[in-house]
């Protein structure tokens, strides 16, 4: 459900999914054009205050790999570390 409201929001410039999950982590790949205005890392974050609306603790931790063309289009792999549960 996380990555459906990430995607819902932001699907025009970016679109995620889960590459790898465990208990303790998550290996997530961002892809799109991405706002030229905003900062790429605030999509890293804002996937994480999406979790927080279904009582998940997400945090970015490390970006694993990034590929961008010439056509402002990127790919992006990124860590996160996973927290416990909690309510909202």
């Amino acid at each position: 459900m996380v990555l459906e409201e990430f995607n819902r929001l932001h699907g025009s410039e970016a679109r995620v999914k889960v590459l790898k999950a465990g208990k303790n982590e998550v290996i997530l790949e961002f892809e799109g054009s991405f706002c030229a205005t905003c900062g790429l890392y605030d999509y890293f974050d804002d996937i994480k205050w999406e979790a927080m609306d279904f009582g998940l603790e997400l945090e970015p931790v490390e970006v694993l790999g990034a590929e961008e063309d010439d056509f402002e289009h990127g790919r992006y792999v990124v860590r996160y570390r996973v927290g416990r549960k909690f309510r909202p």
